[in-house]
């Protein structure tokens, strides 16, 4: 998939665990799991809003795009 998610890098920054960033956001940590290792097919606005305010960042800083990776939607 051409979107890549940055949610490890954010975590890393702030030192912050996969299972403390969940029970901030209200998601499963198995939830974070799909959305942070790339699997996800969708995030809902409440969901990334909650992602930023916590993370204390932009979208941007967690999405990003890829050209070139030859795989169809």
């Amino acid at each position: 998939m051409p979107i890549a998610v940055d949610i490890d890098v954010m975590l890393a920054r702030r030192k912050m665990s996969v299972g403390e960033l969940a029970d901030r956001v209200g998601i499963t940590p198995a939830n974070l799991a799909v959305l942070k290792n790339g699997r996800a097919k969708a995030v809902r606005f409440a969901t990334l809003a909650a992602l930023c305010e916590v993370l204390e960042c932009q979208p941007g800083d967690l999405l990003r795009w890829e050209a070139g990776d030859g795989q169809a939607g």
